[in-house]
């Protein structure tokens, strides 16, 4: 990577994103959601198309981690962004709206600032997703925005990266390693907090007594073990008459939570809740109670995601509230890329701030799910 001295006058900052402590209404608020519906009331119709920097405006208030990393601690040299080509791998089909609007938001981001940008996806294979990044680098990638599959299994490409100075910034899930060694920082949700607040909506809805089934999402990544957690966690602390009676993972796919909800009938006749740990799995869920005869809101269900048929399905009363993970990475990602190579300080972890739907908010807000 050929190292140049990044000028601001040239290269402003978009977004002051890069915060160290916990100073914005999402740090001090995150399982709020009245700072982010506040500021998406004033993106007004924008929302409705699809466009994928239509949320940029939440990545105003990320939460940055007290730890930080330059480029200097990683070990390599200033760059400049503009002159960078830049890797992008992502590990799952483009057929889940998470995944779509993820990419578009990293693809849309790097076009407006003319950034040269590589792209792959592994179609939810693992060891495809590690070939995938070694390839990107063998195509000239400077620096790499990485989805990953799993937080397990990335040695290989680490080191190859480490050896080639090669900076990685990780989003949505991480990859188990060490900050500012073997990655630049993770941008994401706080999934714990996810994993709490559907716990939240969902002694809500059962008025603190019944019997839940948790769909489980992949095993063997820190997003399914921080949502259980989280929901798992502040159950037992807060509602000690909501029994947890099934887990099972559903593979974050429609058809997994369908296949799981149809043996959950089966086995638990009289559940009273569904957490689904992911939107597909919930609406997957939906499915098979309609297929069951059940009526809309005789089982709570309570998912996490925003996609606008989720969403929907609030509207029409099959399911009881959607936590928000925000998918439009991309102006964080990029603003993290242009600091880190412009010698500033990088949060290890920048958190984005996520909404909330439940009945109350449903219809009014939908143009703002994904």
């Amino acid at each position: 990577m050929t190292a140049q001295p990044f000028d601001r006058a040239a290269n402003p900052p978009r977004r002051p994103v890069l915060v160290l402590s916990a100073l914005t209404c999402a740090a001090l608020t995150l399982a709020a959601t009245s700072c982010a519906r506040g500021e998406d009331e004033a993106a007004g119709s924008a929302q409705s198309s699809g466009d994928p920097s239509a949320q940029a405006q939440v990545l105003d208030d990320a939460a940055g981690s007290e730890e930080t990393c330059t480029v200097g601690q990683y070990g390599g040299e200033e760059f400049d962004l503009a002159d960078t080509t830049v890797g992008f791998s992502q590990s799952e089909a483009e057929s889940n709206p998470f995944r779509i609007t993820e990419t578009a938001s990293i693809e849309a981001e790097a076009e407006e600032r003319g950034v040269e940008l590589l792209t792959a996806n592994a179609q939810s294979d693992f060891a495809q997703q590690i070939s995938d990044v070694q390839g990107l680098i063998s195509q000239g990638a400077e620096l790499l925005v990485i989805a990953p599959l799993n937080s397990d299994g990335w040695e290989p490409v680490l080191a190859e990266a480490q050896r080639e100075q090669i900076p990685i910034i990780t989003i949505d899930r991480q990859i188990n390693g060490d900050p500012c060694r073997d990655y630049v920082t993770f941008i994401g949700s706080d999934f714990v907090e996810q994993g709490r607040r559907a716990a939240d909506q969902m002694i809500e809805a059962l008025g603190g007594e019944g019997k839940v089934a948790i769909l489980l999402g992949t095993a063997g990544n820190n997003v399914t073990t921080e949502r259980t957690q989280g929901f798992t966690e502040r159950i037992a602390a807060e509602a000690p008459g909501i029994e947890i009676v099934f887990e099972q993972t559903g593979e974050f796919t429609r058809e997994g939570g369908q296949s799981v909800t149809e043996q959950l009938i089966q086995s638990e006749p009289d559940i009273d809740g569904i957490y689904a740990e992911n939107d597909e799995m919930g609406i997957g869920a939906v499915t098979a109670l309609r297929g069951a005869g059940r009526e809309p809101g005789e089982v709570a269900i309570v998912t996490v995601d925003g996609t606008r048929e989720a969403v929907q399905n609030i509207v029409d009363g099959w399911i009881h509230a959607v936590i928000e993970s925000n998918p439009r990475f991309g102006p964080l990602a990029f603003d993290a890329a242009q600091a880190f190579g412009s010698g500033q300080e990088v949060a290890v972890e920048l958190v984005i701030a996520d909404r909330e739907y439940d009945e109350s908010n449903a219809e009014s807000e939908l143009s703002n799910a994904y």
